[in-house]
């Protein structure tokens, strides 16, 4: 006679919330290992140069792109994404409160057990389409939530780091153990997610009497953000969205040079996110730092430049790729009180002797460091990759270019 296993019994509450911090914590701590892994899965031809980053064919430009070039046009309203945070095959995610009851999506569950220093549920522009034959980079974005990608994209991420610990020592998880992941499917299909890019972006001091650059370099602080910690990345980066909930600034900061700009001022130069738009719109033609910036890219001692865009193969972020360089004398100037720790975690430096060094080199050796053997999140390591193939145009070396 035949009998039916006996079911399963339910985990404790608090159980499934240690169960649930153990995760997240090998998460935070083997974000690169992990990353690898993830990568593993993918064929060569699904990667920008380099082999970091997910991206398209006719995401990364054949040359850089002056950012100016670049169009954004807005949908509205933004059609629904059959995927999102809510979905039953994330239920296996998600912890158990004290009265038994699972946490409604990961967002919760990060606020409930390990909150870190900024986490906010504001409005970001969410990314749609990426024109396949445009003349131009012509991207189209509509409305989104930040949490959306802490409930698709760290959610995903939670789930495989999972599924790795149960299965230590192996290739990567078994098949089956990430089903969330498996509804997902390409990460690189728009319409199957709602996608929240962020803006990265290198910063470059070019020394043009010496021929010499620099970038800076950031570690993200766990503790402080609540995507991508463990890792250095190029700065500054941040979500694309409005500076404030306030319906004015949706059109007034759709716009990637604004929000470039306010992120150099936040993350290089401590500033604060509040700009007083939860009352009027930003005046950027009145904002001194930003007409300096301005001015100086009419003068070309300010250079920016689009690389594309990509998908990180362990969370599904995404990240749009700028590049800004800096004569040095404008660089001196603009960030002669650059912060050495901001909200999202601190600057790297490299000790010259000199005491002035502002951050990195940018050589071949420190490129290929940082993008093959560091702790380093793929989009700011597929950047620096891109911009060293590139930087002939870059430092208006074009001479250098091979």
């Amino acid at each position: 006679m035949s009998t039916s296993p006996p079911p399963e019994q339910p985990v404790a509450p608090e159980a499934s919330r240690e169960r649930w911090r153990q995760v997240r914590d090998h998460l935070n701590r083997s974000r690169f290992e992990l990353t690898r892994s993830a990568a593993a899965g993918h064929a060569p031809r699904e990667f920008a140069p380099g082999g970091r980053l997910l991206a398209r064919r006719h995401w990364i430009p054949a040359a850089p792109v002056p950012l100016d070039r670049v169009r954004l046009r807005w949908q509205e309203p933004a059609p629904a994404a059959p995927i999102d945070g809510r979905r039953p095959e994330l239920d296996a995610v998600l912890p158990r409160r004290a009265d038994g009851t699972p946490y409604e999506t990961y967002a919760d569950a990060v606020g409930g057990l390990a909150r870190p220093r900024l986490f906010e549920n504001r409005g970001c522009y969410r990314l749609l389409e990426v024109a396949e034959d445009a003349a131009v980079p012509t991207l189209t974005f509509g409305r989104g939530r930040y949490f959306d990608v802490i409930d698709t994209c760290e959610a995903a991420a939670h789930e495989y780091a999972a599924a790795a610990l149960s299965a230590p020592g192996g290739p990567g998880p078994e098949a089956g153990a990430t089903p969330f992941r498996d509804v997902v499917g390409d990460p690189t299909d728009l319409a199957r997610r709602p996608v929240l890019a962020a803006v990265s972006t290198l910063a470059v001091r070019h020394d043009r009497r010496t021929g010499t650059a620099e970038f800076v370099l950031h570690w993200r602080d766990p503790a402080k953000v609540a995507s991508g910690g463990g890792l250095f990345q190029v700065m500054p980066a941040g979500m694309f969205q409005a500076s404030h909930d306030a319906p004015w600034n949706e059109a007034n900061d759709f716009d990637l040079w604004r929000s470039v700009v306010r992120e150099l001022s936040e993350e290089l130069l401590g500033g604060g996110e509040d700009y007083g738009s939860g009352t009027t719109p930003i005046d950027y033609d009145a904002w001194p730092f930003q007409r300096t910036l301005a001015s100086a890219r009419s003068a070309g001692t300010l250079r920016m430049y689009w690389l594309g865009l990509g998908v990180d193969p362990l969370t599904f972020v995404t990240d749009l790729l700028t590049v800004a360089v800096f004569d040095a004398e404008l660089f001196d100037e603009v960030f002669a009180r650059m912060v050495a720790d901001n909200d999202e975690g601190h600057r790297v430096r490299l000790d010259d002797g000199t005491g002035h060094a502002t951050g990195i080199p940018f050589t071949a050796e420190q490129v290929e460091r940082l993008a093959d053997r560091e702790p380093m999140q793929p989009a700011g390591a597929a950047l620096l990759q891109l911009a060293w193939h590139h930087r002939g145009v870059l430092l208006n070396r074009r001479s250098e270019q091979r």
